[in-house]
Formats: C-alpha cells, structure tokens, sequence
C-alpha cells in the first residue's frame, strides 16, 4: 500500500495531537536501517510492517554504513523500493563512501548504487579528510551522476570542540552546493555541549541552524532523545533514530509519553482551566 492510499479518520473534536506532515524541512527523523538487529527487524517483511504504522513519521532512511555493499543487490532493491512506496527517502551512509574513496573505487561505487537503485547517499569525513576541492568534486560528481547527497559533518573522535562559525561556513557551502541537509556527527556535539556549553545552547540561534540534523545515540534512548527535543524544541531533525524507536519519539515530539510527561493534555487542560 502507497502512502497516497491511506487515510486517517477526522472527526469534530476528537484528534490526535499534531504536528506538521511531509514534506518537512525541520522536525525531521531519519531512520536507521541496519537490517535485521535487535534495534528493529528491518527485512523486507518487518520493514512493509513498520512502514505501515509509521511512514509518515519517517523523512529519510540510512542505510547503515556499508550494508549496502554487504547484502545481495536484489535484496537492497526490494529495501529502496519499499521506501519509496512509503514515500520515505533512502540514502546509503557515508562509510560507503569513505570506503570507496580509500579503495579508489568511487567509480565503482556509482555503478553499484545504480545496481541497486539508489538514488541518495551520504557524503562524510568521519575518518577521512577532504581537501576542499576533492570535497566539492566529489559531491559534484554524485550529483552529475544523478544523486542526491546528504553530507555528513564531524570526526568520530574530535581532538577539540568545533566553533559554531565554523559549523556554519560548512553548512552554508553544503546547501550552496545542492546537499540535502548536513548531518552533525555525534560525538562532535557531545564534545561541543561539554566544553562549549554556551555555543552548544545558541545553535538553534544559528540562522544556519533549519539546515542541519543531529545526531543522538540509538543506545541513549529516550533519555538523549527526550532531552534534544526539550533544548531545541519538537522540530528538532533527528538521525539514527532506530527502527523500534521511530513512534515513540514520534509521541515525544507530540506531547506523548511518560517521559515528556503527557505535555499535550497538561498543557490542553491549563488552557481549558484558563491557567
């Protein structure tokens, strides 16, 4: 079943909370997709199961890391389309890509993605590091080739916490350039809220800020999660929320949930109440 065929009742009065639907251009949440785990079954059977509960709280889905050399292509192929149906974006992650380019292989890579209907992946530098001009060729490169690029930003193991100028020049380049969104690595912002606290607390201030996804720790669920949207509000974009995490945080941004305290119906009853 397409998105386009479903449909959810409305009535008078009664109703769900809500928040804005796709297309997002913030608030979103970009599932990862590690195949079969014990973070979600994500096999083409568990993934028609989960998209039908949640596509549409689902913007984009990575394919993790370089799973989408790993498994058979025609596997991958049933995966992408799938995502697709459900009107959810697939792109492969950015350690396919840095394994490609550490190989000399990035040729052989755009062949492979076509192989298995790909249509985005993620550019990043979590281990290598582009010069400038290899960065911009190789974005130019995958879009010429007819891709969509999502760059990801940040070392896996920062030595010294990023300025937000900086972030931002990378950002700013990144949409100029035709990317997606630019993802934020991690472990750059845990090192960011440690030693920057007061740069960490002025990013949504950013006007840069709308372009830019986070990401939380799928083992630090919800408690991380709960956290991102209380500092940065419910239309914070998330990545590598996992499979079984995607409607619960879902419920967080909406209010539901013991852990943001059922937000939505206190905050229905102050207003009933006049408070």
């Amino acid at each position: 079943m397409k998105i386009s065929d479903r449909s959810i009742p409305e009535y008078e009065r009664l109703a769900a909370p809500s928040r804005p639907g796709k297309p997002r251009k913030t608030g979103l949440t970009v599932m990862i997709d590690m195949g079969p785990t014990d973070f979600g079954w994500t096999g083409p059977s568990g993934l028609r199961d989960l998209l039908e509960y949640g596509c549409e709280f689902i913007d984009y889905a990575k394919i993790f890391a370089i799973n989408g050399l790993m498994y058979p292509p025609e596997l991958i192929k049933k995966i992408t389309a799938l995502y697709r149906d459900y009107d959810v974006k697939p792109f492969c992650g950015g350690i396919l890509f840095e394994t490609a380019f550490q190989q000399n292989a990035v040729d052989e890579l755009i062949t492979h993605l076509k192989r298995i209907d790909a249509t985005s992946l993620e550019i990043s530098e979590n281990y290598l590091e582009l010069l400038p001009d290899e960065r911009r060729r190789e974005i130019d490169r995958f879009q010429k080739a007819g891709f969509d690029v999502v760059y990801e930003f940040g070392r896996k193991e920062p030595t010294e916490p990023i300025t937000l100028d900086y972030m931002g020049s990378v950002v700013e380049e990144m949409m100029e350039l035709g990317c997606d969104h630019v993802i934020v690595e991690q472990s750059e912002l845990d090192m960011l809220a440690d030693q920057a606290p007061a740069d960490y607390q002025a990013l949504p201030k950013q006007r840069w800020y709308p372009h830019i996804v986070i990401e939380p720790d799928p083992f630090r669920f919800p408690d991380q999660h709960v956290q991102l949207i209380q500092e940065f509000g419910t239309d914070v974009s998330l990545c590598n929320v996992a499979p079984e995490q995607v409607l619960r945080l879902e419920g967080f941004r909406r209010g539901i949930g013991r852990q943001v305290h059922y937000s939505y119906l206190q905050d229905a009853l102050k207003q009933k109440s006049g408070g």
